[in-house]
């Protein structure tokens, strides 16, 4: 007996459902309204394919001004989503703050799982959903909040610098949260001379070159960044002569040591528009360069990066999805909520400008 094997992919499935209830045909209508946006991406996307992303780009944006919704979008998002319907789009550190502005009762968190988390936390009143809870992270599950306990017990008294990319349960037994554009900052904002940095052991090894604080690392890692290497670079300059090339302080150190410039989700887009090198690889997530690269003029883009497999959980159609059915919605233990927010807050205010 031969068994039909269903051809269709997840997406497809995903279309067809949506479809139901939403016109996902390309029109004269659609093509014009969102052309600005192709003219954005179209370096990125290919004109072939627009006609399948732009139904949903406008039936999203359409949608979240009738349920007065807003979209946070995370750099490593892709070019659709980061320019199709974002309304705010950075690292974590701006989309922390920014959430704290938020004035539409919806929130749709396009990153990972602890970013979404971390929108909760600074709205609680709010409705937080996120496309796909499933879109996690390697650094988050890396550590949970026992760990954290027990190894306040082996160094009492230290204060515990938790990097946002954790987990809500994580943040709720740290005294403050960092970013990677801020790790220092915090670093040394905080008191005494002996500081728990976790969980990314690498962003902690890089801040640690930089301040006379010893720093006690966790064993954990991004596995988007944790995989380059110095030979890597060798091979990158070797294939782009004359290329700049930058990197994220998750890379491990002698990586960091390897490159052009290292810094931050911000400070890699700041040094390239500052910048403005003939040539630039950005070690660090695909998207990111793309979307970097959709608004730098001038400046050749060359592949030298890694895809972040949670991240691309987030697409188009669960986006609308999401906004259509209300799900699926973030919620925090009530327990968690306090403590974790105020480590966020704590982050926040270490960052704010001196005056």
């Amino acid at each position: 007996m031969i068994q039909q094997i269903n051809a269709l992919t997840p997406i497809e499935e995903a279309r067809a459902v949506l479809a139901a209830d939403f016109d996902l045909k390309f029109s004269k209508a659609i093509e014009t309204e969102t052309r600005p946006v192709f003219e954005r991406v179209k370096d990125r996307i290919p004109e072939i394919e627009w006609p399948f992303y732009a139904p949903l780009i406008f039936q999203i944006n359409k949608l979240k001004r009738e349920k007065n919704a807003v979209i946070l979008a995370h750099n490593y998002q892709t070019p659709q989503i980061f320019y199709g319907v974002a309304d705010i789009v950075g690292d974590s550190l701006q989309l922390a703050i920014e959430a704290t502005k938020v004035e539409a009762e919806t929130i749709v968190q396009c990153g990972v799982h602890f970013m979404a988390e971390t929108s909760k936390l600074l709205n609680p009143s709010k409705r937080v959903l996120i496309p796909d809870s499933r879109a996690g992270c390697s650094l988050a599950s890396s550590i949970t909040a026992e760990d954290v306990l027990a190894m306040r017990a082996q160094y009492p008294g230290v204060p515990v610098v938790t990097y946002v990319n954790s987990s809500a349960a994580v943040k709720a037994v740290t005294d403050v949260c960092c970013t990677s554009s801020n790790a220092l900052q915090i670093v040394e904002a905080v008191e005494g001379d002996t500081v728990m940095m976790i969980p990314d052991q690498y962003l902690a090894q890089n801040t640690a070159k930089k301040t006379k604080k010893k720093i006690v690392t966790w064993a954990g890692a991004c596995e988007v960044h944790e995989t380059f290497t110095a030979d890597d670079i060798a091979e990158l300059r070797a294939a782009y002569p004359g290329a700049r090339i930058i990197a994220h302080p998750e890379c491990p150190p002698e990586v960091i040591d390897a490159v052009d410039f290292a810094g931050s989700t911000s400070g890699m887009i700041d040094w390239v528009k500052t910048e403005r090198p003939a040539k630039v690889v950005m070690v660090t997530e695909c998207s990111m360069s793309d979307n970097v690269a959709a608004e730098t003029e001038g400046v050749a883009f060359l592949r030298g990066c890694n895809i972040c497999p949670h991240m691309k959980r987030i697409n188009l159609e669960n986006i609308l999805w999401s906004l259509h059915t209300d799900t699926e919605e973030v919620t925090i233990a009530e327990e968690l909520m306090e403590p974790a927010r105020a480590a966020v807050e704590r982050m926040i205010e270490f960052s704010r400008p001196k005056t």
